[in-house]
C-alpha cells in the first residue's frame, strides 16, 4: 500500500461520484484539488478546458463525462466521445508537457462495463476480451488513451464502473421514483445480468486503488453479487413495497433510445470484480438486499405502512 502521496486531482469532481469522491479524500486526509468546467474561485479549484493545470499533484483521477444514458444522435455521440476519450487525451498531454520530477504518479481514469460483450451468463473478468459494439469501441479507444501514459512512468489504471447506486445519483433517483408510483418493472426479457455497485463501496474501492503501488490496468467496479434486472426488479419492488407490473418490451426501448437501449439496458454483462477480491478489498454492501436497505431506510418502512 502507498504512503507516498497526499495530493489528489478529481476531474469531475461536481458530478455524482466526483462530489463524494472529493469529500472522502478530504477526510482521509488527502490535499484535494477539483476540477470542473465552471470552478468557483479558491485555490483548491481548477478549470476544465485548454491547458490542464496539473501540477503540484501526486495523483488524478478523472471521473469526467457526459451521460451515456441518453439516445445516442450523431450530436450526443460526439459529445460523449470528446468528453471520455478526448478529455483523457488532453489530461496525458498535459503530463508530456511537464517535468518528469512533477509529473503526477498515478491516472485513475473512468471505463465502464460496457467495454465488454453482451454474453448471456459468463462471468466477465477484467481479462477478458472487449466487445465489438459502439459502446465497447468507446471504452476500449478511451482506456486506451489513459494507458499513454504509461509511457511517462504514471501508474494507470482504468475503472471499469457499473450502474452506481447512490441517494441523489440519476440511476437511483430515476429507479426509485418509477416504482414509488408503480411504474416499475423488467426491461426486455428481464434474463440480462446488471453489474451494480454502491457508491459508498465505488468510492471506498477508488480511494483503495490509489493506494496499491502495485495494481496496474483494468479493475472492474461492481458488486460481487451481480443480479438479473429480473432479480433487481422485484428487490427494489419488495424494498419499496410496491407492485412491479410494467414491462419494457425490447422493441419500445429500441425505438425510444437506439443504441442505448441496446448496449446500455438490454445487453447481459455478468461482470465479476476479480481483482478487488483478490487484492483483499472489503465491500460494505456486497449483495443487493443490503444495499438496498440501506439506500431505501426510512421511505421502505413507511411505504409499508402506506404513508406514501
Amino acid at each position: 500500500m502507498s504512503v507516498g502521496f497526499k495530493s489528489v486531482g478529481v476531474i469531475g469532481a461536481t458530478g455524482f461520484i466526483g462530489r463524494a469522491l472529493a469529500g472522502h479524500l478530504s477526510s482521509e486526509g488527502f490535499e484535494v484539488v477539483r476540477f470542473c468546467r465552471q470552478p468557483p474561485e479558491g485555490e483548491h479549484w481548477r478549470a476544465i478546458g485548454g491547458d490542464l493545470d496539473l501540477r503540484g499533484l501526486d495523483a488524478v483521477v478523472n471521473l469526467a463525462g457526459e451521460p451515456i444514458a441518453q439516445r445516442w444522435s450523431c450530436a450526443a455521440w460526439a459529445n460523449i466521445h470528446e468528453s471520455r476519450v478526448g478529455l483523457t487525451r488532453s489530461i496525458v498531454r498535459a503530463m508530456q508537457q511537464m517535468d518528469p520530477a512533477e509529473r503526477p504518479a498515478v491516472l485513475l481514469n473512468a471505463s465502464a462495463v460496457g467495454i465488454y460483450p453482451s454474453s448471456g451468463n459468463e462471468e466477465m473478468r477484467e481479462e477478458e476480451e472487449p466487445g465489438t459494439g459502439r459502446l465497447a469501441v468507446l471504452c476500449r479507444d478511451w482506456e486506451a488513451a489513459a494507458v499513454e501514459a504509461e509511457g511517462l512512468g504514471v501508474r494507470v489504471v482504468p475503472l471499469r464502473t457499473g450502474i452506481v447506486l447512490g441517494k441523489g445519483g440519476e440511476a437511483w433517483e430515476r429507479l426509485r421514483m418509477l416504482f414509488r408510483v408503480g411504474l416499475g418493472g423488467r426491461l426486455g426479457s428481464g434474463r440480462q445480468w446488471m453489474p451494480w455497485i454502491h457508491l459508498e463501496d465505488q468510492v471506498a474501492a477508488i480511494a483503495f486503488a490509489l493506494q496499491q503501488d502495485d495494481l496496474h490496468g483494468p479493475l472492474n467496479l461492481c458488486a460481487p453479487e451481480p443480479v438479473t434486472n429480473r432479480e433487481f426488479t422485484n428487490s427494489l419492488a419488495r424494498a419499496l413495497h410496491r407492485p412491479a407490473f410494467c414491462h419494457a418490451p425490447r422493441f419500445a426501448l429500441r425505438l425510444m433510445l437506439g443504441g442505448f437501449g441496446e448496449e446500455g439496458l438490454l445487453a447481459s454483462c455478468r461482470a465479476l470484480p476479480a481483482r478487488l477480491i483478490k487484492l483483499g478489498f472489503e465491500f460494505n454492501h456486497a449483495n443487493l438486499k443490503d444495499a438496498l436497505a440501506e439506500l431505501v431506510g426510512e421511505e421502505g418502512s413507511r411505504s409499508s405502512k402506506g404513508e406514501l
